[in-house]
């Protein structure tokens, strides 16, 4: 029964509500996570070979002015220590990862009112100025259309923006009330419209989290047709109000990314540091479950304890340099290979 709806997943891309809820509660059953992965992995393979792409990750500042309750950037946390980095700093790192090989820079970061319009722009146009073949993807929340539209002109051309659930009541128990369910999708429409390549995703475990909603996220991007899609298990931070609800399961994690896989086949699908913060084997995990993405860190290493959403993250204290290597020596593990790639989404 269980494989059969996997084998319906597979073929249509899409199932109902209450299937995806029958299936998802299997993730502990061995046998079908085996069945499921090795269906995931052959449809990765057929699209993208054993190549991994990598993302360079800038994370340009802690700052934030919202206050989410899962998150250690939030602005009530008075005991992080804050940073923002200039654009000289921003460019060095850029530079540093071009010599590297990385060929996708992400710029991440709170939402920091600081950084204007005008500053962000800059920032991007003299990006695509020095790295004109390179792909720039801007991960800094929810701005206005005509702010989006200005980056996507300046030369950004992807934008990640998870939705972190598609459940209104959800949502609202993990943000303040004056952020909506209904504007992050809104956002996300927007970027579609002016023509990103656009990225969501969701927090695996979150608190309060139900089947039920995981099949509703999974029916918002089967409807959204993002070209990429993050998901991690949930980790507490200290300093937020969930400091003390359980984790997320990398188990379902990594369930929920083979879906993924069959919902939307040539999909960039990152196999996330959260995930290696809960399993010290767990990316290769993700990519031996159907992903094909993986974020080595660029940010300057003083600053990099300082970007810290969630307790203990990982490679907080390496250089880009090791960052790039220790991936390259873990993919090469599991049988596959670091590509030197802007790594673009494939049409069907």
């Amino acid at each position: 029964m269980i494989k059969s709806l996997i084998n319906t997943l597979e073929q249509r891309h899409i199932l109902d509500k209450s299937e995806f809820i029958e299936l998802i509660k299997n993730f502990e059953n061995q046998e079908i996570s085996d069945y499921l992965f090795k269906k995931a992995v052959a449809i990765r393979q057929k699209h993208y070979g054993n190549a991994v792409y990598t993302r360079g990750l800038v994370e340009i500042s802690n700052h934030c002015r919202n206050n989410c309750y899962y998150c250690g950037l939030r602005a009530e946390n008075k005991k992080i220590e804050r940073y923002r980095l200039d654009k000289e700093t921003i460019l060095a790192c850029c530079h540093e990862g071009y010599q590297l090989g990385f060929r996708t820079f992400v710029l991440q970061g709170g939402e920091d009112k600081f950084y204007t319009e005008t500053m962000l722009t800059d920032i991007v146009s003299s990006i695509r100025k020095a790295y004109p073949y390179c792909a720039i993807t801007l991960s800094l929340g929810e701005m206005s259309y005509e702010t989006y539209l200005a980056l996507y002109q300046a030369g950004a051309n992807r934008y990640l923006l998870r939705h972190e659930t598609a459940n209104a009541a959800h949502y609202a128990l993990l943000h303040p009330a004056q952020l909506s369910e209904k504007n992050r999708k809104q956002c996300l429409e927007n970027l579609k419209k002016i023509g990103y390549q656009v990225g969501t995703g969701f927090m695996v475990g979150s608190p309060f989290q139900t089947f039920e909603h995981l099949a509703e996220d999974l029916l918002f991007i089967a409807q959204l047709q993002p070209q990429m899609v993050g998901i991690g298990p949930f980790i507490p931070h200290h300093q937020t109000p969930f400091a003390d609800k359980e984790k997320g399961s990398v188990q379902l994690t990594l369930f929920l990314l083979a879906i993924l896989r069959l919902m939307l086949p040539t999909v960039l699908l990152p196999s996330t540091t959260a995930l290696g913060t809960l399993d010290p084997q767990g990316r290769e995990k993700g990519i031996l479950a159907g992903a094909n993405v993986v974020m080595p860190n660029l940010s300057p290493v003083a600053v990099r304890k300082k970007y810290e959403i969630y307790d203990n993250k990982i490679c907080t204290g390496e250089e880009a340099a090791e960052c790039k290597f220790c991936l390259h020596r873990r993919m090469e593990s599991i049988g596959y290979r670091i590509v030197v790639d802007r790594g673009d989404a494939k049409t069907k």
